[in-house]
């Protein structure tokens, strides 16, 4: 199986035995990756299908204005999706994963977010099949922090082997849409 997890999840950061609960069973998670490597493949800069009202899909070519281009597509987009909190939190996170990409890769890339309830998932798929490198990083250099960020200010993040490349994905807390908003009838 070609599958790498890294980060550390929500659950073994707060210790939370309750969640675990919740968590998809081993079968779940295996069909899940399996039914992703068998999928159809399609070139990263094509459109992606099936997007629903709580799924967004970019393409982003490989050029220096595409962590700029990937920050203000999340930004719009959360904010369609009238999720303000972590509009701040995604931008950095994702234009981390944009810029890493576009350094360390030679092709074309793909934006995902998807809202499913109260968790924001943001993906980068790219090219290159590598999975990132954790490196001590001296603290006056002005780079090698993206990994830090994501163990700082995700809830859980990893990677995933895809049959084009790979996918780095990290989840956020968010509004979830189903509560009614206060002031508003339940």
């Amino acid at each position: 199986m070609a599958t790498q997890a890294i980060g550390r999840s929500a659950i073994s950061r707060r210790g939370d035995r309750s969640s675990r609960a919740a968590t998809p069973s081993w079968a779940a998670r295996q069909w899940a990756l399996w039914s992703r490597m068998l999928a159809p493949v399609k070139p990263l800069d094509a459109p992606r299908g099936r997007a629903t009202a709580w799924d967004a899909s970019w393409p982003l070519q490989q050029e220096l204005t595409s962590a700029g281009r990937a920050r203000h597509l999340v930004t719009a987009q959360l904010r369609d999706w009238a999720q303000d909190e972590p509009i701040d939190t995604a931008e950095l996170l994702v234009s981390e994963l944009v810029t890493n990409a576009l350094r360390h890769t030679q092709g074309p890339l793909r934006l995902n977010l998807r809202l499913r309830h109260s968790r924001l998932l943001c993906e980068v798929e790219d090219t290159e099949p590598a999975s990132p490198v954790r490196n001590t990083v001296d603290p006056d250099a002005e780079g090698g922090r993206g990994t830090e960020l994501l163990d700082l200010l995700a809830d859980t993040w990893g990677t995933i082997r895809t049959a084009t490349g790979k996918t780095i994905w990290f989840e956020l807390q968010a509004k979830d849409q189903n509560q009614p908003q206060a002031g508003q009838a339940a």
